[in-house]
């Protein structure tokens, strides 16, 4: 079983950076792709970011693509997800998603088989 637990949302103004970790249990964690995603008010949720296991090989969203930045640490058994530049249409819950599978990357939500509970995000202009 794997447990995954965001934390390092807030409030910051546009132009801004951030810094969201998630932080996970289970021995097993480290051979799961893991993946960002994020849901606005009213809006469905929306993959961000992904890392693989092994190489890691990342997969970014076009709307996040330059400015986003996912990482890795298998012995801290930790992915961050670096923020800058950030614009208020940045602003959503962000959620932290491991993919049991060790031979993708993927975006698909429906892939994704563990989930943290969320990080808030806000980003004013």
């Amino acid at each position: 079983q794997v447990q995954l637990v965001e934390s390092g949302g807030g409030l910051v103004q546009a132009g801004g950076s951030l810094r969201v970790s998630c932080a996970a249990s289970g021995r097993t964690w480290r051979t799961y792709a893991t993946g960002w995603f994020r849901q606005a008010p009213g809006k469905e949720r929306e993959f961000v970011a992904a890392i693989a296991w092994s190489d890691g090989e990342t997969d970014y969203a076009d709307s996040v693509k330059d400015r986003f930045t996912i990482s890795r640490d298998n012995i801290q058994n930790t992915v961050v997800l670096e923020m800058n530049n950030l614009k208020p249409e940045d602003t959503a819950v962000y959620y932290c998603a491991a993919d049991r599978s060790a031979y993708r990357l993927t975006r698909r939500e429906s892939d994704y088989d563990y989930w943290g509970q969320g990080t808030q995000v806000t980003v004013s202009s």
